[in-house]
């Protein structure tokens, strides 16, 4: 059906299709998935790879993505570059983006060869991610702790990042920052604000959608943002286990039983014109535990299809 329209939405409008419906796999009225109404991209962060994952090689685990659905990975920086392209050579599964993986936190310290090593490694992440083909490093811009205040943190990661910019730029890799609960960016309007200062379109901004419900609505940081987005991780978070249980409880649930409205979410991304790859970030809640992990690794992807056709 060439329709945009979900099976749900199409039974609501066409009466013809009751009759459809009459004569479709049983497995239909549980709620299977409906083609996909968007151009997006499946990918899964390697980092958040479920149990088991430490004794399988990175082609075992690319085997695994690619049998249960997803189009491509996200590893971290600093690994061994033919072992990872191995793995994606044997798949054809893509490498859309990478993690800084010598974590660039450490760009507030106040001690410059403390800051130095962020900057350091987010210079390896942009080779990492040229050598694999990947368009972005996802960059995590300092810490606002005791140690290191917010304006003091914004100076600092923003000197440390500017530095790698010309590096950048060179290789055709964007650096897209990301608010991990650093206690930093913890508004769209500044996360907007400190990506165009720098004044370079090979600087953007990597959203997790997860990461923000604690303090606001993704939707309306989706608005904000708009084009700065490179790269969107997928993430569930429940507003009632984080008052119940503590902060990040929060992140302790699985896809669809949290608070993201992922059909607002969804519809935010269709008005910016977002096209690009959607990657899940799964919190190793219970189902993991009572999943293995090829059934896990479908289970996420089957969600995933769920939440990009909201």
């Amino acid at each position: 059906m060439k329709s945009n329209q979900s099976r749900r939405e199409f039974l609501k409008v066409s009466s013809s299709a009751l009759a459809m419906a009459a004569l479709a796999p049983s497995g239909f009225a549980e709620g299977i998935v409906p083609a996909k109404k968007r151009s997006l991209k499946k990918g899964f962060m390697m980092s958040t790879f479920p149990k088991g994952g430490g004794k399988l090689s990175w082609l075992d685990k690319f085997q695994m993505l690619k049998a249960a659905g997803f189009d491509g990975a996200e590893p971290p920086s600093h690994l061994n570059p033919k072992e990872i392209l191995k793995a994606r050579e044997a798949t054809g599964l893509a490498i859309p983006s990478v993690v800084a993986g010598q974590h660039t936190r450490s760009m507030s310290s106040a001690a410059p060869s403390i800051r130095a090593k962020g900057s350091e490694g987010l210079n390896q992440a942009l080779r990492d991610a040229k050598a694999y083909g990947a368009s972005s490093v996802l960059c995590v811009a300092g810490h606002v702790d005791e140690n290191a205040s917010y304006a003091e943190t914004w100076d600092r990661t923003r000197e440390e990042i500017a530095k790698c910019v010309p590096l950048a730029e060179s290789l055709g890799v964007k650096i897209a920052v990301e608010n991990v609960w650093n206690n930093f960016l913890l508004s769209p309007l500044e996360a907007a604000r400190f990506v165009d200062e720098f004044k370079s379109a090979s600087v953007g901004w990597h959203f997790d959608v997860g990461n923000v419900i604690a303090t606001g609505w993704p939707e309306q940081w989706i608005q904000i943002l708009g084009q700065r987005i490179q790269k969107v991780h997928i993430k569930e978070f429940s507003r009632k286990r984080m008052n119940e249980e503590g902060l990040r409880m929060g992140f302790g649930v699985e896809y669809l039983e949290g608070d993201n409205d992922w059909p607002a979410v969804m519809k935010a991304f269709d008005a910016i014109g977002y096209s690009g790859w959607c990657i899940v970030e799964p919190a190793c809640g219970p189902c993991q535990e009572k999943l293995s992990t090829e059934e896990f690794l479908k289970k996420v992807s089957a969600d995933l299809d769920k939440i990009l056709a909201s």
